[in-house]
């Protein structure tokens, strides 16, 4: 198994679950911490806890899938190898090429290219 697909399935693991962890709450102050007839002032059986769990959980696990995330573009498979990008090779950046098809079949002399003659007498 590759680097590569375990981040994925890590990945898919924490979207899960915080899919999960956003389904249970509400955003009106219901959700979960509301079932537990929490509906007074009266936040002594761990409700309120509840709802800071909740909170936090989601952050966490927020955190957690975009630090999966951007750790996986390491570990994504290259089809090529170890291909070395030609902007940063300094021979590249001055090396020019012309394509054959640019060329000018014959080398243009002055005579040739002047079209005002002087032999207008």
């Amino acid at each position: 198994m590759s680097t590569f697909s375990i981040f994925l399935i890590l990945i898919v693991i924490v979207a899960f679950l915080l899919i999960v962890v956003v389904m249970v709450q509400n955003p009106k102050g219901g959700g979960l911490s509301s079932s537990f007839g929490g509906g007074g002032t009266q936040q002594i059986g761990g409700v309120k806890k509840t709802t800071d769990f909740l909170d936090k959980s989601t952050w966490a696990l927020a955190t957690l899938l975009l630090a999966l995330i951007l750790l996986s573009n390491v570990a994504i498979p290259r089809a090529g190898g170890d291909i070395e990008s030609k902007a940063l090779d300094q021979d590249a950046a001055t090396e020019q090429t012309i394509p054959a098809t640019n060329l000018p079949t014959e080398a243009a002399t002055p005579e040739t290219t002047n079209p005002v003659s002087n032999d207008s007498n």
